[in-house]
C-alpha cells in the first residue's frame, strides 16, 4: 500500500531507549521485535514498517525515500550531512562530541593529526578553528589513537568521560551537544504529513511529560 509509514531504527542503545519514549505514547511495535533476526519488520494492521538499521545507515536510508522517517543521533546527522527534515529532539542518549588527547599535549602548536569515527565533522571544526589538521578515520575504538601514536588528540563521543580516563586521555573541547533526533524524508514530510505529524505529536506529549 501506498501509504505505508516507513521507519529507519537504529540498532543498539538508542533503539532501547527510542523504545520506552514509543510505547509510551502508545505507538504500533511489531510484535517479533525481540526475538527476530530480520532486518525489516511489518505491522500489517497499521500500514507501517520498520527497517532496523546500523546508525550510521539511518539518515541514508531517509534521504533517499527507502525510509520516511528516521530516529539517529545528532552526531550521525553531522557526520552524515544528508538532505533530511530535522523533526523533533527526543533527547535521549544525551553526551558530546568532544576533542579529547593526552594531558600534556599541545594542540595549538603546529599541525597535528586527529583520530576519530567522524571525520567530516572533525575537518569542519578544526578548519574553522584556523588549526592545520591530518584527520585519521578509524571505526573502533579511537582512544587508541594516540595511545600508540596514530594521532596527537582524538574527536569522540563522550558521555561520563571514564573510557578517556581509563585510557590516559582528557577531554579538551566540546564541539556539540548530541541527543537522539526524529528526522524525516523530505519529499514523505510533505506527502504524508498528516500521519507524520500525528506522530510526532504523540511523542511530544511523552517527552512534555517526562520534563514535567
Amino acid at each position: 500500500m501506498k501509504d505505508k509509514l516507513v521507519i529507519a531504527m537504529p540498532k543498539g542503545r538508542i533503539m532501547e531507549e527510542a523504545l520506552e519514549i514509543w510505547m509510551k505514547a502508545g505507538l504500533p511495535l511489531p510484535n517479533d521485535l525481540e526475538d527476530s533476526r530480520k532486518l525489516i519488520l511489518s505491522i500489517e494492521e497499521y500500514n507501517m514498517e520498520w527497517i532496523l538499521a546500523k546508525p550510521m545507515d539511518v539518515p541514508t536510508y531517509v534521504e533517499y525515500g527507502v525510509a520516511d522517517i528516521g530516529i539517529v543521533g545528532k552526531d550521525v546527522l553531522m557526520e552524515a550531512n544528508r538532505e533530511v527534515y530535522e523533526l523533533l529532539d527526543l533527547k535521549i542518549s544525551p553526551c558530546r562530541l568532544s576533542v579529547a588527547g593526552p594531558p600534556d599535549v599541545k594542540p595549538q602548536q603546529g599541525f597535528s593529526k586527529i583520530a576519530s569515527k567522524y571525520p567530516h565533522v572533525a575537518e569542519k571544526y578544526f578548519r574553522e578553528q584556523g588549526q592545520q589538521v591530518e584527520v585519521i578515520q578509524l571505526h573502533g575504538s579511537v582512544e587508541l589513537g594516540p595511545i600508540v601514536h596514530l594521532a596527537d588528540r582524538i574527536v569522540d563521543i563522550v558521555s561520563t568521560g571514564r573510557t578517556l580516563k581509563e585510557n590516559g586521555l582528557v577531554e579538551m573541547e566540546t564541539i556539540a551537544q548530541i541527543t537522539t533526533r526524529l528526522i524525516a524524508n523530505q519529499v514523505s514530510y510533505r506527502m504524508k504529513n498528516e500521519r507524520i505529524n500525528a506522530l510526532i505529536e504523540q511523542l511530544s506529549r511523552v517527552l512534555a511529560e517526562n520534563e514535567g
